[in-house]
């Protein structure tokens, strides 16, 4: 196989023999690899033989077919050879070999999203099968909590790549960052009708961008409001659907959030608090809470949550993070239990160094002001800081602060964001609890 470039397009093709030159162009569903019988032969009669792919179609060798024949969703633009000029579902093959049905973009760098790893008559009935399969598997619990927050569709998760909503006490919020989305919102909009009393499209994020999709925040069905109140555990609090990050709130940490109830102290620390979940929850067992945080529209939201609630012993503090904790150790502060909900420092596999220092350096600060017998809960977002790594980082933080931490309770993603084994970027979420000792 050889590759040549024209006018900036890269072209795959497979050459043999002297002679009078003779083109053999493959049909649309297939790549160079369908001429394979002839081309010796033709070779053989005195033909130079040129036998190319057509652009963005296909796995381009064995790396891009091995993933989805191992059931991995994603295939780079680089790892496709040929493919229709414009986005939309379709099948995916490698030679006459049928590998999957697939969300594909031949503009974007993530090209081939699949979906389903079986043939259909109807790719778009498909899809919005495992649409109609993701909404049966959280149908009984929104049925029991309708007041509160839960994540009815999770992308690569529910094999719905690129579609999140998420669903806020009768209200659903959808974020569609592929482009063959744009087209299917009405019919999400229907499949969600009977779950919702309102759908919004909060199509605002920037890696739409990336898919050549316009930004834009409008309703799919109903009268959407502007802020709904949910009810989670023995807490209530605001969600500003248009205006909020993501969706709006950030429920993949829910079922964490209640475990920290079972928790009790003087004082506890709330670092990265955004709208105050945790400080929350922590209100109800500490005399004290803190929570930290560099955004003042944040912690106005976080105040608010707490008045909500009636509770007077939330404190806020806008700060950055690092230079805080710093100052509160040298200043002597001491806390019984410091939760720690970061961004995700690791956007990408570049970042990965980089963000392993970030946060081992705010775990070390974070144990330095624990007192003995204290508390850490810790988290990561970043699916790139792995499981292992996350560990493999708080123990160094730990053995830098010259402290021993005992394992309480390793936790992650709660059920609505579930993890599929053959895609690692699905487990994302990392959540440790910790005593120090």
């Amino acid at each position: 196989m050889r590759h040549i470039t024209i006018n900036g397009c890269d072209m795959a093709f497979i050459e043999e023999g002297q002679g009078q030159p003779l083109l053999l162009v493959h049909g649309s569903l297939y790549d160079y690899r369908y001429w394979a019988p002839q081309i010796s032969a033709f070779a053989a009669a005195g033909f130079h033989v040129f036998a190319p792919s057509l652009r963005h179609y296909w796995p381009n060798d064995a790396k891009g077919a091995a993933r989805l024949l191992s059931r991995h969703l994603w295939v780079f633009r680089r790892d496709v050879v040929s493919g229709p000029e414009t986005p939309g579902l379709y099948p995916v093959y490698w030679g006459r070999r049928f590998l999957a049905l697939a969300l594909y973009n031949p503009h974007t760098d993530l090209a081939v999203r699949a979906y389903r790893f079986a043939p259909a008559e109807d790719p778009v009935a498909a899809l919005l099968e495992n649409l109609a399969q993701a909404l049966a598997r959280r149908e009984a619990v929104l049925r029991q909590d309708p007041e509160g927050g839960y994540r009815p569709v999770h992308a690569e998760g529910d094999l719905l790549p690129g579609l999140v909503v998420d669903y806020y006490a009768g209200h659903a919020v959808v974020q569609a960052t592929a482009h063959a989305w744009e087209g299917l919102l009405p019919q999400v909009a229907e499949a969600l009708r009977p779950h919702v009393q309102s759908v919004l499209a909060k199509n605002d994020a920037r890696t739409r961008e990336l898919e050549g999709l316009p930004l834009y925040v409008r309703p799919l069905l109903g009268e959407v409001p502007e802020r709904v109140q949910v009810q989670e555990g023995r807490v209530r609090y605001l969600v500003d659907l248009r205006a909020g990050q993501k969706t709006g709130a950030y429920l993949d940490q829910r079922e964490n959030r209640l475990y920290m109830e079972r928790f009790r102290g003087e004082r506890a620390l709330d670092v990265f608090s955004y709208a105050g979940g945790f400080a929350l929850h922590l209100a109800l067992g500490f005399r004290e809470v803190v929570a930290v945080d560099s955004s003042a529209e944040a912690l106005r939201r976080a105040e608010e949550n707490a008045r909500l609630n009636g509770l007077g012993n939330v404190r806020v503090l806008e700060a950055n993070a690092f230079d805080l904790l710093r100052r509160l150790e040298k200043e002597g502060e001491r806390f019984d239990l410091v939760v720690l909900d970061p961004p995700a420092f690791a956007k990408g596999k570049k970042d990965v160094e980089r963000a392993y220092r970030a946060y081992k350096e705010v775990n070390l600060r974070a144990i330095k002001l624990l007192k003995e017998g204290g508390i850490l809960a810790t988290a990561s977002c970043s699916h790139h800081m792995t499981e292992p790594l996350f560990y493999a980082m708080v123990a160094e933080a730990a053995q830098d602060a010259h402290r021993l931490l005992r394992v309480v309770e390793k936790r992650g993603q709660p059920f609505d964001h579930p993890v599929l084994l053959n895609h690692p970027e699905t487990h994302y979420l990392k959540f440790a609890v910790f005593q120090v000792l």
